[in-house]
């Protein structure tokens, strides 16, 4: 699943960004910022699966932002902690991959990343300038 769907218009006028202390931004637009109708469906058919705790839609980029997120669990603070965890997730897998490959490495990236607990799965789907989340209860 790529984001790409998402337009440079995410940081319009008229979203506010709020720059919190651990270097996550979160954004309080209520308006769908700058996505497309693909993206939208995309995004509505996650929520609808009962197993979906929620997914976040990050910018990339120092400091990450918020740019929308669905479902209790990443709420507030700790919506900005999972974030800055998600972020630097796939950091360090990118920068790991680009140790062990050295120059072999160029342009292969990160493409998608799934992390299960006993009690939930997380995935990752990061793209050039935005990382889709999404926390589930796997089955």
């Amino acid at each position: 699943m790529s984001v790409i769907g998402v337009s440079s218009q995410a940081a319009s006028s008229n979203t506010a960004f709020n720059s919190q202390p651990n270097g996550v931004t979160s954004s309080t637009s209520s308006a769908s910022v700058g996505m497309t109708p693909e993206l939208e469906q995309t995004l509505a058919l996650l929520s609808s699966h009962r197993s979906v705790l929620g997914y976040m839609l990050l910018s990339r980029g120092h400091p990450v932002s918020i740019i929308r997120h669905t479902g209790g669990v990443f709420d507030g603070e700790h919506g900005k902690k999972y974030a800055g965890v998600i972020a630097r997730i796939v950091e360090t897998v990118q920068s790991g991959l680009e140790e062990i490959n050295g120059s072999e490495n160029e342009g292969d990236d990160v493409k998608f990343l799934r992390i299960r607990t006993k009690r939930h799965e997380l995935m990752i789907s990061p793209d050039g300038r935005y990382l889709l989340a999404v926390l589930h209860e796997p089955s």
